[in-house]
């Protein structure tokens, strides 16, 4: 395993990051495993050196953070690894996502956004579901549009200074809005960010035209989720999925739904398809390889639910792909509406 700076910060991280989303309760999601299936995965997944561990503390309600605080403590070495998680989103059963189709909770005062009270209450909530003393990657899920900019950036820098944040990152969100961030850090002298955790796969590239430069120029590392496009890449899901799925992700799965599933999504699975029978590699795997040969990309975060997609997924860093190859895998993509932030 290679290990790089996490953009322009000293933090040590693996090419590839474990996303702990999938673990925690069905309650919460179908297709969630629990800590059984999880233990093998996070133990391989220590054995071949991934040292990045990614959470947020509405999965599964906090229930995936108490798997991942576990099941580091069991199988790490606390000072190698980075145990990164997020708040926005309240922390609640029945909240299962902006994008969830169906009626949402009704809202809490000061339960989720990124106010200061709720900074303060969610950092402490989460090293407490976690087990940990400190959390290394501290990220906001969203950005809060309901909150001073200077409020947030203030309460991150506190908590980095109390002692239990060592960094501090951002997700999804609008150009101008991380720039605004980045610049009231800057203006104050708090703690900037030094990661964005966006959506960046084969399938969705509109972050190439504002957010990545951003960063470039910023030094911020990319963390990019759902590089396999929720499965869409590893070649297991098709137009009757709904009625005929070939897992229960792909039958249950209405975020991707509404995000993917366009004729031209199925193009660029079409000319996957193609390099991978031509190398003689998975679609999974290429699709990786692509994604960690972007500009600014530091590690993917990968959800496997079994072990050898783990180690497909580190393997993938190992492969080169052509000029030729990546060209066939670009031709076919067509712009997208901006997706997963809104």
């Amino acid at each position: 395993m290679d290990y790089v700076n996490l953009g322009a910060s000293g933090l040590k991280v693996s090419r590839i990051a474990l996303g702990m989303m999938t673990f925690g309760t069905s309650e919460w999601r179908p297709w969630v495993l629990g800590e059984d299936a999880a233990r093998p995965i996070v133990k391989r997944a220590v054995e071949l050196g991934v040292n990045v561990f990614d959470t947020a503390n509405m999965y599964s309600a906090g229930v995936s953070e108490e798997i991942t605080g576990r099941l580091v403590r069991e199988f790490a070495v606390r000072d190698e690894v980075v145990v990164a998680t997020k708040l926005f989103f309240p922390v609640e059963m029945g909240f299962k996502g902006q994008n969830s189709p169906g009626p949402q909770p009704t809202p809490r005062p000061n339960r989720q956004g990124l106010s200061r009270k709720h900074v303060f209450a969610a950092v402490d909530a989460s090293l407490r579901r976690l087990g940990l003393d400190w959390i290394d990657l501290y990220q906001i899920h969203r950005f809060d549009p309901a909150t001073p900019i200077e409020e947030t950036m203030e309460a991150l820098h506190d908590v980095v200074k109390a002692g239990k944040v060592r960094y501090i990152g951002a997700s999804s969100m609008w150009a101008w809005q991380f720039a605004k961030m980045q610049q009231a850090a800057r203006d104050h002298g708090w703690t900037p960010f030094v990661s964005m955790q966006n959506h960046y796969n084969l399938l969705y590239r509109e972050e190439e035209r504002e957010m990545i430069p951003l960063c470039l120029d910023q030094g911020v590392g990319l963390l990019p989720w759902s590089p396999l496009a929720r499965g869409f890449l590893a070649g297991n899901r098709g137009r009757d999925d709904k009625s005929a799925g070939a897992t229960s992700r792909a039958q249950t799965d209405e975020i991707a739904q509404r995000f993917y599933y366009q004729d031209s999504d199925f193009a660029v699975v079409d000319a996957l398809k193609n390099v991978a029978q031509a190398r003689g590699e998975s679609m999974a795997r290429v699709a990786y390889a692509w994604l960690l040969a972007r500009p600014g990309v530091t590690a993917p975060i990968i959800g496997p639910s079994k072990v050898r997609q783990l180690e497909e997924a580190v393997s993938a860093a190992e492969l080169a792909l052509s000029a030729d190859e990546v060209k066939a895998l670009e031709d076919a993509y067509r712009p997208h509406p901006v997706l997963g932030h809104t």
